[in-house]
């Protein structure tokens, strides 16, 4: 194993409403799954290889609930990254290397199609509650909307906070629930979404993240 740690801003879309089920381990609002995840590494390290910077992103669909494994999933890495940085990235998300987020979805997601490169173009606005990503063209697009009331339509927040878990793993341990206006897949994972659920976060992940002497830093509320 090797030692490496990660920080920096994180989206998750899916295909359940808004306010996921599968966070609180319960189905999905569809009865299977289908989404996305993707990071901007504000700062991090595989080894001796620096990942600030890198971004990448990853397609995952299950026929069921997620726990009940049977996933697929492919992994989409920036051209803006060098070999030595994408290479790490497929290090860090195969689970090899420590991590309960990223071994879990190893264990899901049997299925592992051949890596994408293209370029990535990602930003998070976490205070808004609002994200772009964009990977080559056409490979994958999602956008993201703060939720809203429904008269009048004002920004609405809800944050989830899971003390101690495995995927919202930064200060607070929380992270902010929005609106996937649309996600389009168009890779090994090919789908198309609409108002859907969406989580935006800062998170820090590592062979052993909560070790103090990878001083992890304060988040920054915003990237673009």
């Amino acid at each position: 194993m090797t030692e490496w740690y990660i920080e920096g801003l994180w989206i998750k879309n899916c295909s359940c409403d808004p306010g996921c089920p599968c966070d609180f381990n319960q189905r999905p609002t569809q009865g299977h799954c289908v989404g996305m995840v993707a990071m901007h590494v504000t700062k991090g390290f595989f080894g001796e290889v620096d990942l600030a910077g890198v971004s990448y992103a990853s397609t995952v669909r299950w026929p069921g609930p997620i726990h009940e494994g049977n996933g697929e999933v492919q992994l989409l890495l920036d051209t803006n990254a060098t070999e030595a940085q994408r290479q790490a990235i497929v290090e860090v998300t195969s689970g090899r290397h420590g991590d309960a987020l990223f071994e879990v979805f190893s264990f899901v997601c049997p299925t592992v199609h051949d890596p994408i490169v293209a370029p990535i173009e990602f930003a998070v606005d976490l205070e808004q509650r609002t994200a772009q990503l964009k990977v080559g063209e056409g490979i994958l697009e999602t956008e993201v909307e703060t939720l809203r009331g429904i008269e009048p339509p004002d920004p609405y927040r809800a944050v989830v906070r899971i003390p101690g878990g495995m995927e919202y793993t930064g200060p607070d341990e929380e992270a902010e629930t929005a609106l996937a206006k649309h996600i389009r897949s168009r890779g090994a994972i090919a789908f198309e979404l609409s108002d859907s659920h969406s989580t935006l976060a800062f998170v820090r992940h590592g062979s052993d993240f909560r070790n103090p002497r990878f001083v992890p830093t304060v988040v920054d509320k915003a990237f673009a």
